[in-house]
């Protein structure tokens, strides 16, 4: 969530009166996330009680011949009673709409905030749900490839080069030249598979108190390894600022195993999974810092605390136990 397209306030106004939603009160600008461009919308609601929703403008790393895919997993999902926000389809029916060249799409609007220090019971719950997505997408009839896969992450590789990798920190061009083709050797093609999330941070869940109110932001989602999405999820909520924790990594997998019990395949990959999943969100944002535009109302998230829990997976392979 970003933006970095400025749009009026009278473009913003005609695009919401294409939709059963009201009038525009306001919309507000989210400076959050790295790939699109977001406002927070207020109209007075179809039954002039007000309303919230998101509006998405996609700017780059989403192919727009896709949206059906994302926008339809969020009715399928939240229609298996999975708490994700509908997109709601405009005056005829459709998924998204054109702001001149670019796509835009109206979401619905959840309650609930993203933590920034998760407690163990969230981690749970985080766990319960995401498993219970991962059952409720079973018969989702769309298929997507994962373009942020292991060749996505070689591709950054060389396209940041080794100079620019270092002027970000000198020692992150040999990490990555020693683990990438390491990884990418090793990676498991014999395992379940089903449609993953494969970016579910805390910024992109919303609780209240212990219960999950919100996962939101799919715009990564795809067909691939299921229990990859389970080591994205364990990367991004098992560690603070003083490393990993196994309090928040023992409620996750409980959470996530009470719904959907792990094959002993799937857990013994669980350390390679994490290695490969914290690799490929080091290459994202370091070609992010690399490349984002000074002028954009947005914040650059710092490749090294990932780089490090990289690091720690590839020492450390008890830490799924």
């Amino acid at each position: 969530m970003a933006v970095y397209t400025h749009l009026r306030a009278e473009d913003i106004a005609e695009l919401i009166a294409a939709y059963d939603v009201g009038t525009l009160v306001s919309a507000k600008g989210i400076a959050e996330g790295v790939s699109n461009s977001n406002w927070l919308i207020e109209t007075t609601g179809n039954t002039g009680a007000g309303a919230r929703y998101i509006l998405t403008m996609y700017e780059f790393r989403i192919d727009t011949d896709e949206l059906p895919y994302f926008l339809s997993l969020l009715d399928h999902l939240a229609a298996h009673g999975c708490p994700v926000p509908r997109t709601i389809h405009d005056r005829e029916g459709a998924l998204y709409r054109k702001i001149g060249a670019k796509s835009v799409a109206l979401i619905e609007f959840l309650p609930g905030v993203s933590v920034g220090m998760p407690t163990p019971a969230q981690a749970r719950a985080v766990g319960g749900e995401l498993a219970r997505l991962h059952l409720a997408a079973a018969d989702f009839p769309a298929t997507r490839a994962n373009t942020m896969g292991i060749a996505e992450s070689a591709r950054l590789a060389v396209e940041c080069g080794s100079d620019a990798l270092a002027g970000i920190d000198p020692a992150l061009a040999a990490l990555i030249a020693q683990d990438l083709p390491r990884i990418a050797a090793a990676w498991p093609t014999d395992l379940p598979r089903s449609v993953i999330h494969a970016d579910l941070f805390p910024d992109n869940v919303l609780v209240l108190g212990d219960t999950i109110t919100g996962l939101i932001d799919f715009y990564f989602a795809c067909n691939d390894v299921t229990a990859y999405d389970l080591a994205v999820t364990h990367l991004a909520w098992c560690w603070d600022d003083t490393g990993f924790r196994e309090d928040l990594s023992r409620a996750m997998l409980a959470g996530y195993e009470a719904v959907r019990p792990l094959s002993s395949p799937e857990r013994d990959a669980l350390p390679l999974l994490a290695q490969g999943a914290a690799l490929r969100f080091v290459m994202s944002r370091a070609y992010d810092w690399i490349n984002t535009p000074g002028d954009a109302l947005v914040t650059r998230k710092d490749p090294l605390p990932l780089a490090q829990r990289l690091m720690v997976y590839r020492d450390n392979t008890g830490l799924f136990v």
